[in-house]
């Protein structure tokens, strides 16, 4: 059995769920960390995202 969590401090409902994610992550991490695929400049990834944004934006506004 799991224990309740109080919603304010956590996002989620049990310790169970809590603990699933953090080791899903934790897996996610790791995984990545591993990687051999090239990496992504941090400017280009937030220059992208700055048009994805921009886009979305211009579509919202009409």
């Amino acid at each position: 059995m799991s224990s309740v969590l109080d919603p304010i401090i956590s996002e989620f409902a049990t310790q169970e769920q809590a603990d699933s994610h953090a080791q899903w992550f934790c897996a996610k991490v790791q995984e990545a960390i591993q990687s051999t695929k090239p990496r992504i400049p941090h400017d280009q990834v937030m220059a992208e995202m700055d048009a994805i944004i921009a886009t979305a934006e211009a579509v919202r506004v009409v």
